[in-house]
Formats: C-alpha cells, structure tokens, sequence
C-alpha cells in the first residue's frame, strides 16, 4: 500500500489523526485525549499516534500537522499558541526526529482553510480566497489562496483573534484580560470561555457554550440575547477581515460554528461595518465540521508527494 498521507490535527483537548489515500474518506482514523502542559507527552502522544496509524493501513506515510499556533520564522520556535506548553519548542524538529521523517507544520486554522478551499464549503464558483475561523477554545483564522496556505512575513497571516474587537463599545472596554497580556482580544469575546463568561456576567447561571446554545432554543431570553451579542461582535471582528482581505468565502470552524443560525444572522449584521456598496463574500459552516483541520493537515503533502 502507497499513497497515504497522515494529518494530525493538535488541539486543546484532543488529537486527531487520520490516513487519507486517494479518496476523501479516511482509511484509518483515531482520536485521543491531549496531554495538558507536558510537552514531552504531546511529542510522545503524537509518536505514538502516527505508529498506530501506519500499522492500521500497513504503510509509511508522509506527516502533516496542524498546531493552535505558528512557528517563527525568526527562531524556529512555537509562538502563539494557546496551548502555552507549545511556545518557545522547537516542535518541528522535535517531532520529525521522532517519527525519523520530514514533517509539515501549519497553524490549525490554516489548515482549516486548506481543506474547505480544496473540497469543502470555500470550493467551487470561482473563490480563490478563503479565509477559515475557528471558533472553540481559541479564536483563530488562517488564509488560503488557490488552495495552498498564505503563511505570511511573520507567519500570523489572518491571525485576527488577537487584534481587538472592532468599535468597542463603553460597556466593552476594556474587553477581558487574554492570555497573551492584553485587553480586549477578539478571542476574550469569541471564544467558547468568552460566551460563558459574558452569558454568566448577564445574570445567566454558570453554564458551557453548548449549555447556552441549547437553553437560548428552548426560549431562555437570557441565553438568547448572550448568542444575540455573539453574533454581533462576530459580526464586527469579521467585517475586519472582509475590509482588508477582502476573502470570497469565509467558512466557520469549531464548536461554536454550530450555533445555529450564525451564517444568516451575522452576514446582516456586518453589513454597517463593511466599506462596499455591496457585500459578496459569502459565509459558511465547514462542510467537513470537526475533520476539516485534519483533513487540510494532511493536504500539506499534494497527493504526488506522498507515498
């Protein structure tokens, strides 16, 4: 057997990996729980991972990964990682000499892009330009252009989760405290922490982002206007993106994407914030849900380099 290319897609909490040959479907796929603040254990997690891949489909394969981060272009290092045992880790190398191979890293976002530009909902009708968001533990964005990933000078190309919510207003300032030091971060509103704690700050009781989302449909008003303020800061922070990017497609990744009714509500509200007469940029759900990051890591390797 040839041909295979892997995709590890490193997450907060989980690690997914799958086999992709030829066809869409994966031919092996596993899913495991992320070490918490260990490093050596997400290498070996990782390892480990790759090993009962390849013994499933009986086959060496090329490794791609996406990481809740970036590598410096400066020092080789991992910046920008919310999952913070990540920074300052030459995790390229690290990981390559583990599995004994060349490996290649994007952000995760990035790789969300990838997947849904190739075959998802970004593809087809003449879009080029797709910008893809997750929206979960962190708040991150990633470019694709033609398919391949935009990575940038500085490898933060369509990092919007740590530039501030757009038009703040008084009641918003100065935003919530976010891990990288500052205030008022897109990812402190944006992010599934940020709804939890806006929700509850409304006098909501202490209830997770799925909690919410499933009382505001039972006709809770305070859960209703916390998805109502959701929307319209999401609304904001991408109307952002449309005025400098400019993307065809932007296509919404991670668990907070299946808040239903985002992509009616937020294309509505984006509308005052964006400087065009008209607005074309279209906004999607992932068409590959959770399996688009993994699925893009994969794509890092184009089929005839794989195997």
């Amino acid at each position: 057997m040839a041909g295979f290319r892997i995709g590890i897609d490193l997450g907060g909490s989980k690690i997914e990996g799958w086999a992709l040959g030829q066809g869409p479907e994966p031919a092996a796929r596993r899913r495991i729980a992320s070490p918490q603040d260990d490093y050596g254990a997400t290498i070996s997690a990782i390892t480990q991972l790759v090993a009962a891949l390849e013994a499933e489909i009986g086959a060496r394969s090329t490794v791609g990964i996406g990481i809740p981060g970036a590598l410096s272009p400066a020092t080789g290092l991992v910046k920008n990682a919310n999952s913070t045992w990540l920074i300052g880790q030459p995790f390229d190398r690290d990981i390559a000499a583990a599995l004994g191979r060349p490996v290649r890293i994007a952000n995760d976002a990035n790789c969300l892009a990838v997947s849904e530009a190739r075959d998802g909902a970004g593809a087809g009708a003449g879009a080029r330009t797709v910008f893809g968001v997750i929206l979960g533990t962190g708040v991150g964005g990633g470019l694709a252009i033609d398919g391949r990933p935009l990575l940038g000078a500085n490898a933060i190309a369509g990092e919007w989760g740590h530039n501030p919510l757009p038009r703040m207003r008084d009641d918003e300032r100065p935003g919530p405290q976010c891990y990288c030091g500052r205030h008022g971060c897109i990812e402190t509103f944006l992010s599934g922490g940020g709804l939890v704690r806006d929700f509850a700050a409304a006098g909501g009781r202490s209830l997770d982002a799925k909690s919410i989302a499933e009382h505001a449909a039972t006709g809770d008003a305070t859960a209703q206007a916390a998805l109502d303020r959701y929307a319209e800061r999401l609304a904001r922070a991408l109307a952002g993106v449309i005025n400098i990017v400019d993307p065809d497609v932007i296509v919404l990744g991670g668990g907070l994407s299946k808040i239903a009714g985002l992509c009616e509500a937020v294309p509505a509200l984006w509308r005052e914030h964006v400087f065009s007469d008209t607005i074309a940029t279209r906004l999607a759900v992932a068409a590959h849900g959770d399996a688009s990051g993994v699925r893009g890591a994969a794509w890092l390797w184009p089929t005839s380099e794989a195997g």
